[in-house]
């Protein structure tokens, strides 16, 4: 029989995270001996490569041996030798678990494949053939006469049915008739039989499965039966035949009688799935190294369907949804492992198992609770039971659930299993994302219209709305509507606070949209392509959605659902603010936020954050009854002209600055000035009259490209009142809210600065303003970077702009290098990550670490953040305070408990890493 465990069905195996298969505290010296056999094989192949002519087969045969092990010779090693699964049965194995007889063939024999151009080792079908006789001689059956065997898959890192499987292998006319005799049992033969040819045709000479399929109900419905199960001997005998036939068309050729034969394509086979299509879209969503290669595991079948006392099943040790200490397991009667997995007929529940079969329940809870006790984690095994005796097939850390996984974690802590920091890196900090954000109800069945770019986690129904304007009037009614354009700009900021979610038909990740959405919390969709968005309507194909159309949006997935999808809403969890608290405690850095509003204020301290590393004055600009104002003033003629509207604006700020100050409670604020190009807010006049006086002053404001011109601190160079009258808001709303008794601490960023002298005439200006206030300025052009011990000299901090200092860097755009090129770099392997979503270590990064230790070395004092788009990025933290040496990140109010984690996390490892140079230093 084969068995699957699980507390529940894990229904969100999208959503779940990627957790290490090997039980390891983070200062697991284990590493290093893995490091050193990959050393070892490393020098074989140098040895192989460089080895004269007379001596390079032995030198192969020698090398080879070593990637191809019994399972009871590869205990010590890792998974990134023996893969998840085969590193599951050498644990198994060496705990006393029954593991059936088998071979690993190591990921070192993937790599060589790919590298000779996808050909075998020539000396690796010798070795496997060998060490099948060591599986002959334990089994006491013959490879080819009486031993079938199964050919499995196994990544380092789990990847669940993306790559492939051959059971029953080493079946031909011969071996079917021993089969036959030695079980007294036909029917199971033929069905084994069929089984195999249908594995093979699919996997080796990619039949379409379906053909097969057509086959086997057709035979069905002949007999007028519902299961595989109701199929006599004699039925399995002549779909035997059938697909044998099936085989010689679609190949040419006859079914293959040669077991040796079969096992080396099925060894091909999968490792040529490796690189199959689903495969890599997998590897590309979780970020899974190509180079980490697949092991190929070949081990004695154990045959669960021999009748009903035999079957199959799989379980998990604990609930991968909830966490919840308790077991879960389903089981199939006189079946093989496929037919669990595909959902063709109903297994038992655990809770039936206890009642119909106690013996085997019985041993599925004790290999539960030893499972757990050795791997100190949930387990998700499979198992399967041959004529009355349990056999396990595989264990591997089970994928959980964000909730799960933090429960887990808590409550091995508080069992004694691991320590706080184990727990701590068993959490994925961006699985976080699920546990902050309203998600669609996973038992809700939905119609996916299209599937654009998931740009901002979480879901939100309403009425699609085309208009800026009308969707911020429907909003403030308290009508739910989802924004829909083409892509947003700054002065749709009134219809995105008034809309539940954002759609675009244009963007990236980074974009307008995902960014100010994410700032706010808020769902969002961007880059739907096949989306046609008009002013009134969007279509695809036939379908067309007409303003107030109810639509559903999805931003962790992208999808965009006609209708109204019900949804979850979420909380922060005890258990979450518990974990987290923990985490805290490990973290050297601060974690800080992105924040406009005093709402957004007031998120991320519900979220725990410490300061506020940037507020952006430009978009307190945009609200519809101060644009006349800021319109005014940028098409007055004079200084004196200008002050008047700058002095109606002052009024604007400073009460924008008295309710983010309030809201603070004390926290340092870091208030960027203006840095958007004047032209931005010009777009759409505030007024008839306005209009013609617009247009002219465009003119005059055109730029080949206003992003590199008259913006961030050369507009206050220019317009010094405009930076004095921000200054003069910020320090009257300090005064007033310090007057209620609220502590203040109000820090100054200019933008953009490339030339010390920029940033020391403009931070005297402020000075005699705000004397009490922090100066520093935002280190976004590769100049800032490379002259930072100048620029240091008159900066209180430096808080990197690293969506600026990217595109800087490397010469491009970002929404037009995202919407063109970038993902097809990402894809194509021109560079590992969009650099705009995880920081460019080799070029972005360095000019970072540049820039601190020389500002450092001028300034001892400065204090040093990040507040880009990577500042909530948990890869890019680790590398801001491990590399860098950052005070603190700042993100996104939602991103803040994601970044608090990733923080400890870095924390963990830094001490892991320093802790095992030193171990290594003394061997």
């Amino acid at each position: 029989m084969t068995g699957f465990v699980f507390t529940r069905y894990p229904r969100f195996f999208r959503n779940l995270s990627h957790i290490s298969t090997q039980s390891t505290t983070p200062f697991d010296d284990g590493r290093i001996t893995h490091k050193l056999h990959r050393n070892s094989l490393a020098r074989e192949n140098a040895q192989i490569e460089q080895g004269d002519t007379m001596n390079e087969n032995l030198t192969v045969q020698t090398a080879t041996a070593q990637r191809v092990l019994l399972i009871d010779e590869a205990f010590g090693l890792g998974k990134d030798l023996l893969g998840g699964k085969g590193h599951g049965l050498v644990e198994m194995n060496h705990a006393g678990l029954p593991v059936p007889p088998g071979i690993v063939i190591t990921t070192q024999v993937c790599a060589e494949y790919y590298e000779r151009d996808r050909k075998l080792p020539s000396a690796l079908m010798p070795t496997v053939l060998s060490k099948m006789k060591k599986i002959e001689e334990r089994t006491g059956k013959k490879f080819g006469k009486s031993l079938l065997v199964s050919v499995r898959s196994g990544a380092p890192l789990s990847m669940p049915g993306m790559m492939d499987t051959i059971l029953n292998l080493g079946l031909n006319d011969e071996v079917l008739h021993y089969l036959i005799s030695s079980t007294n049992n036909e029917r199971f033969a033929y069905d084994t039989y069929r089984r195999f040819v249908q594995m093979y045709g699919e996997i080796v000479e990619h039949i379409e499965g379906q053909e097969f399929e057509n086959l086997i109900q057709k035979k069905k419905d002949s007999k007028g039966v519902k299961n595989d199960v109701e199929l006599d001997a004699s039925d399995l005998a002549e779909l035997v035949r059938e697909f044998k036939l099936l085989f010689k068309e679609r190949t040419g050729k006859e079914f293959p009688s040669n077991p040796e034969d079969q096992l080396q394509s099925a060894i091909e086979a999968v490792l040529k799935s490796w690189m199959g299509k689903k495969a890599i879209e997998y590897r590309r969503y979780y970020k899974i190294d190509d180079k980490m290669g697949t092991a190929v595991n070949i081990v004695a079948m154990i045959f669960g369907n021999t009748g009903n006392d035999s079957g199959s099943g799989v379980g998990f040790t604990r609930n991968p949804n909830t966490g919840e200490k308790n077991l879960f397991a389903e089981f199939l009667i006189n079946a093989q492992g496929e037919d669990v997995v595909s959902g063709a007929r109903t297994p038992l529940s655990i809770e039936e198992i206890q009642e119909k079969m106690p013996d085997l329940y019985g041993q599925i809870i004790n290999i539960a609770t030893l499972l757990e006790k050795h791997y100190k984690d949930i387990q998700d095994f499979e198992f399967t039971v041959e004529n009355g005796k349990l056999w396990m097939l595989q264990t591997r850390t089970a994928k959980r659930t964000a909730q799960a996984a933090i429960k887990i974690s808590l409550d091995l802590v508080e069992e004694g299993m691991i320590s706080e920091e184990e727990a701590i890196m068993r959490v994925e900090p961006a699985q976080l994302d699920q546990l902050l954000h309203k998600h669609i109800d996973p038992n809700a069945h939905v119609d996916v219209l299209v599937k654009g770019i998931a740009a901002s986690p979480g879901a939100a129904v309403g009425k699609a709305i085309f208009d800026t304007n009308k969707a911020a009037e429907l909003g403030k009614l308290g009508e739910s509507v989802i924004l829909v354009r083409r892509e947003t700009a700054p002065e749709d900021i009134h219809g995105m606070i008034a809309s539940q979610g954002v759609l675009t038909q244009r963007g990236g990740k980074t974009c307008h949209a995902a960014v100010v959405a994410r700032g706010m919390g808020k769902p969002a969709v961007v880059g739907a392509e096949t989306l046609l968005i008009s002013e009134n309507q969007a279509r695809s194909g036939d379908v067309i959605i007409s303003e107030g159309d109810i639509i559903t949006i999805d931003g962790g997935s992208g999808d965009v659902i006609l209708g109204a999808a019900a949804l979850v809403d979420v909380e922060i969890s005890p258990e979450l603010a518990k974990f987290l608290t923990m985490a805290d405690r490990f973290r050297k850095n601060g974690v800080w936020a992105n924040a406009d509003t005093p709402a957004m204020v007031s998120k991320a301290i519900e979220f725990q954050a410490e300061g506020f590393g940037l507020v952006r004055t430009e978009r307190m600009f945009n609200a519809k009854i101060r644009l006349p104002f800021v319109q005014r003033m940028i098409i007055s003629e004079n200084t004196e002209e200008r002050k008047k509207w700058l002095e109606k604006l002052k009024e604007f700020q400073r009460n924008d600055f008295y309710d983010i100050f309030l809201a603070a409670k004390g926290r340092p604020v870091v208030i960027r000035l203006l840095d958007l190009p004047q032209h931005e807010f010009l777009h759409a006049p505030a007024s008839p009259e306005l209009g013609e006086l617009i247009a002219k002053k465009m003119r005059s404001l055109k730029e080949d490209n206003p992003m590199l011109g008259h913006r961030g601190i050369r507009l206050g160079m220019t317009y010094p009142e405009i930076y004095e009258m921000q200054a003069r808001a910020i320090g009257e709303a300090k005064r007033q809210v310090e007057e209620k008794g609220v502590k203040v601490r109000a820090e100054i960023m200019l933008p953009l600065t490339s030339e010390a002298n920029e940033l020391a005439r403009l931070r005297e200006l402020i000075k005699k303003i705000l004397p009490d206030s922090p100066v520093g300025t935002m280190i976004e052009t590769p100049r800032a970077a490379v002259t930072a011990d100048d620029i240091a000299k008159y900066s209180d901090f430096f808080s990197f702009g690293t969506n600026d200092l990217t595109q800087m860097t490397f010469g491009m755009s970002r929404d037009d290098a995202e919407g063109k090129f970038l993902v097809k770099y990402v894809e194509d392997k021109v560079l590992p990550e969009n650099p705009f979503e995880v920081i460019d270590k080799k070029g972005v990064g360095r000019l970072m670490k540049m820039a601190s230790e020389d500002g450092r070395r001028t300034n001892p004092k400065l204090e040093i953040g990040v507040c880009g788009e990577t500042g909530g990025d948990p890869e890019s933290i680790e590398f801001f305070v491990n590399e860098v040496g950052v005070d603190y990140t700042s993100c996104s109010p939602y991103r803040v408990p994601i970044a608090r984690l990733a923080s400890a996390q870095a924390a963990i490892k830094l001490k892991s890493e320093t802790s095992q140079k030193k171990y290594a230093r003394t061997l």
